[in-house]
């Protein structure tokens, strides 16, 4: 469902994104990992059609990302970290808006906006007005426009932001539901989300994939927590060997 090569993102002398690499398949649900700075989001908003390449190619649901920018639109649902919300919007106005947007039928609108409400926990606050909505309900109703059109692949950047316990626990239990009809992809931080959520880990710093495999695998010996500051370490220790020479 997502082939990722060689990814990358300059800007001018700077480079965000220098190389990575990952593959996900229907059923996966993959942790998106790395430190603050390592090039998670810019990675994300390169394989959502927000920014384009650089370099290396990527394709979603075998459509290729930069050539065939509509298609890969039409096939996922995206959550970025803040939320796209319209303040103005009452919750339920809003998602039928953004299902309207994501060619739902209109015979099918109503039923998608109840459904998508439902299993992210916000029909009690469905004639609400988005502005006056708790930063927990904010994320929540981001997530539900992330999933109201049914897409084959979910991308989330860190979901359960701003989500208070009892909220963490459902939104982690829907988005590992999710995985039985999709591809998931977990951008987060929080190792533990990742142990709790994920089948898969890639983890990214200084703009490049260092690691990739099943969960299981990468844990085997040791704990997430280990094999990640263990990556990070080492390109950290490889970046000031290599200024030094």
């Amino acid at each position: 469902m997502i082939d990722v090569e060689h990814l990358a993102k300059k800007y001018g002398d700077y480079t965000a994104v220098s190389d990575v690499s990952f593959t996900a398949r229907k059923g996966d649900v993959v942790g998106f990992l790395g430190p603050n700075g390592a090039g998670k989001t810019t990675s994300i908003r390169m394989l959502v059609t927000y920014l384009p390449a650089s370099s290396g190619r990527a394709s979603i649901a075998g459509f290729d990302v930069a050539r065939q920018a509509d298609e890969v639109r039409r096939r996922i649902g995206y959550l970025p970290e803040t939320p796209p919300l319209y303040g103005e919007m009452k919750v339920r106005e809003y998602l039928a808006f953004v299902g309207r947007i994501k060619g739902i039928e209109a015979k099918r609108l109503a039923a998608s906006v109840d459904d998508a409400m439902s299993r992210c926990f916000v029909s009690d606050v469905a004639d609400r007005l988005c502005q006056h909505l708790s930063r927990g309900y904010r994320q929540r109703v981001g997530l539900a426009q992330a999933i109201i059109h049914n897409p084959e692949v979910i991308i989330l950047d860190e979901p359960t932001s701003g989500l208070d316990p009892k909220q963490i626990i459902q939104i982690r239990q829907m988005i590992k539901s999710l995985a039985v009809n999709h591809t998931v992809v977990l951008s987060t931080h929080i190792l533990p989300e990742v142990t709790m959520v994920c089948n898969k880990v890639v983890i990214v710093n200084r703009g490049r994939s260092v690691l990739e495999g099943p969960l299981s695998e990468v844990t085997a010996a040791r704990s997430l927590e280990q094999v990640f500051m263990e990556c990070v370490s080492t390109e950290e220790s490889a970046g000031i060997e290599g200024g030094a020479n």
